[in-house]
């Protein structure tokens, strides 16, 4: 059966600072840099508010980790488990490992197999990784990506946690290149599609080509400038889905503006009649 799921990316004004992950060429190395957002809920307590809320899943960010300590660890996978909620996938939102940079791609192959240890000690199922920034019609990328992607794989599978990617960047930024690069990952690799970010009169199609491979979907629609989102289109992408006769999770996601969760409620009321 589907289900309803929320990402942190649809909280990221109430969740406190944004801790993002970039490379520093010339000091050969990654750097934080810090992102100030107010705190109405804190990471530990959002599993129970978004229960309360009719959510049986969540997706998390890593940038609104406050701490990768072991110890906080522990207290966010007791968190999800108190609140009778599913710690469904830790979204790293950086790496590239398509880059010929060969010093960034080894830092970046390290920063990951870092997060999959994170994954693994706070007990999400699954963690998204980003295929590569290299472009979509680049064969040799997408070989390359499908075969780091795996070996990933293989280290997280002796740590119980999924790899999976998602269309997003410019790899994976159409449904063909996604279907060639899951073709070379092999059977260990699925995916994440996300209504976002396919552009272009292929974007319903793409949504269909890439569903059945895909553990989630990220339920996103466009908005206006009062946070309200187009539903003709919204349902059209829903549709899509729909046609796959696919039963995995429905990530909403909100960025527009105003309260965040008001905004979730209105995107809600419409997948609700998707599940």
């Amino acid at each position: 059966m589907s289900y309803l799921s929320v990402s942190t990316w649809s909280l990221h004004r109430l969740l406190g600072p944004l801790r993002l992950t970039t490379w520093n060429a010339e000091a050969v190395s990654h750097q934080t840099v810090m992102q100030d957002q107010p705190e109405v809920h804190t990471l530990l307590e959002l599993p129970l508010e978004a229960a309360n809320r009719g959510y049986q899943a969540i997706e998390v960010c890593h940038f609104h980790f406050p701490s990768t300590e072991a110890a906080y660890l522990d207290k966010l996978r007791v968190s999800f488990s108190e609140a009778g909620i599913s710690f469904d996938t830790l979204l790293l939102d950086y790496g590239d490992i398509t880059t010929t940079d060969e010093a960034r791609r080894t830092a970046d192959m390290g920063f990951i197999r870092e997060w999959i240890d994170v994954a693994s000690q706070c007990g999400a199922k699954q963690i998204r990784l980003i295929a590569g920034e290299a472009r979509h019609s680049d064969e040799s990328a997408i070989r390359q990506s499908a075969a780091a992607l795996s070996e990933l794989a293989q280290y997280a599978d002796s740590r119980d946690v999924r790899v999976i990617t998602e269309n997003f960047k410019e790899l994976t930024s159409t449904g063909e290149s996604c279907l060639k690069l899951l073709n070379w990952a092999g059977e260990a690799i699925s995916m994440i599609t996300d209504f976002g970010n396919f552009r272009g009169q292929a974007k319903y199609e793409e949504i269909a080509m890439t569903t059945p491979h895909s553990v989630s979907v990220h339920a996103k629609a466009a908005y206006d400038d009062s946070g309200y989102p187009d539903e003709d289109e919204f349902v059209r992408c829903l549709e899509a889905v729909k046609a796959t006769d696919y039963n995995g999770a429905f990530v909403l996601i909100y960025d527009g503006p105003g309260d965040m969760w008001d905004g979730l409620d209105r995107i809600k009321r419409i997948v609700a009649r998707y599940l």
